[in-house]
């Protein structure tokens, strides 16, 4: 069969690796691609948000299925399109995808239907939310209501902090429409863990726990990026953690969208916070997360196109999903100065290093093909990712591996995984 694979990051890379794997696909295309995603699949030059084109190319080139890897076009209804010209494609609807698309969404369906999560409010008069904050208390949590490449996210320590963090927000727009309700949440405490599932409208399977690295400075410090690094599964999501979760999270989500006529068909990721309450909500994703996909979808033993399609026609309750008993861990190399400025088109070397090396994948994120070779093309640029019998070896493994390659101002993180060392030794 043909595979057409919407997107051009890590993550993309990560879902045209496991879709390479099966054995019923003849072929793989990919839109746009990027330099590392050219040695599985045929890129293609249209961007994600061109429904239009994406829907003729699939025609034209007669694909048995899309799979859409961005939260952009999911939010904006590429599904529904795919849908109404005949075409099978994997992910939610338009009316499912709101549950990443809008985060005053989420959080109201989450009261509804009792899952727990930060105490909120929202807002869409910045005037309001300024008075609201007065009486706050600190430190506080200031969300951009819609998508806002996972940096819409301000923790305020003081009124002064927040203040100008509405002012970013709303009045500034600096995330652009995101901007224009904005949910103010209460700071939560605790270990972040996020779980991946495939959902097919009713049934929910997982995947395996994986905790991400926001920040761009060792030590968690610095600014909010797109995730700088990430390991699976995660200790810290013990069999405890999972129960209370089946009972009160994941199931509850998928039963609340269905009640709501928004069934939802695809992957919900499940951003978490292990409170001293107890694990709660921090944020719904609609999609693989990246570079959460980076260090899940390479431990797939389960054909992900069969994966897919159960998930599509409603019978992945027959379906045995299985993982490799590995864990993994994802490096990110960025170029200096993510996530604000950087410079682009750096030449990569010692990408052929990672050829025929067993259990190491080197992910292209941020990379274009030129005449010269590959170059640099984004703030992310590879995810190193290495397999292991354990965190810590796998931890080992990845950053041996991130010498592997270079690039001029290459950045990177030097404790990805630190707390995987404190609970294993």
């Amino acid at each position: 069969m043909k595979v057409l694979i919407v997107g051009g990051g890590g993550r993309e890379h990560a879902i045209a690796e496991a879709v390479s794997r099966s054995s019923r696909v003849d072929k793989i295309y990919c839109a746009p691609g990027n330099g590392g995603i050219a040695e599985l699949a045929e890129c293609v030059p249209i961007t994600p948000m061109e429904f239009d084109k994406l829907v003729s190319f699939a025609k034209e080139k007669a694909i048995d299925l899309t799979i859409v890897g961005m939260d952009d076009p999911l939010v904006g209804g590429i599904v529904d399109v795919f849908e109404a010209e005949g075409l099978r494609v994997f992910g939610p609807r338009k009316n499912a995808a709101i549950l990443e698309g809008s985060k005053a969404f989420s959080k109201d369906l989450m009261k509804k239907y009792n899952i727990p999560t930060a105490a909120y409010e929202i807002f869409d008069d910045a005037d309001k939310a300024l008075e609201y904050l007065e009486s706050a208390k600190f430190p506080i949590v200031l969300k951009a209501d819609g998508l806002a490449l996972g940096k819409g996210v301000l923790i305020c320590q003081d009124l002064e902090e927040a203040r100008a963090g509405v002012k970013q927000i709303m009045q500034d727009k600096k995330f652009g429409d995101a901007g224009n309700h904005m949910v103010i949440e209460e700071f939560m405490t605790g270990r972040e863990v996020s779980v991946l599932s495939f959902v097919d409208g009713k049934t929910y399977k997982l995947m395996s726990s994986a905790q991400d690295h926001k920040r761009a400075g060792d030590g968690d410090t610095g600014l909010n990026t797109g995730g700088m690094g990430n390991f699976s599964p995660s200790p810290f999501y013990t069999e405890e953690v999972d129960k209370f979760c089946r009972e009160h999270i994941f199931g509850r989500t998928v039963e609340a969208m269905a009640k709501e006529g928004r069934e939802f068909k695809g992957v919900i990721f499940f951003g978490l916070m292990l409170t001293e309450d107890g694990p709660k909500v921090l944020e719904y994703n609609a999609r693989f997360g990246d570079p959460e996909a980076q260090v899940v979808l390479p431990r797939l033993k389960t054909d992900i196109i069969d994966v897919c399609e159960a998930c599509i026609d409603g019978t992945l309750g027959d379906l045995d999903l299985e993982f490799e008993d590995k864990a993994a861990v994802c490096v990110v190399l960025a170029s200096d100065g993510y996530p604000l400025a950087y410079e682009k088109g750096k030449l990569i070397t010692g990408l052929s290093n990672f050829k025929g090396k067993d259990g190491y994948y080197c992910f292209h994120a941020g990379t274009k093909a030129t005449a010269q070779g590959i170059v640099t093309n984004g703030g992310r640029v590879l995810g190193i990712t290495a397999k292991g019998d354990t965190l810590k070896e796998a931890r080992a493994k990845a950053y041996e591996a991130t010498e592997w390659v270079d690039f001029e101002n290459k950045y990177m993180r030097h404790d990805i995984g630190k707390a995987i060392d404190e609970t294993e030794e």
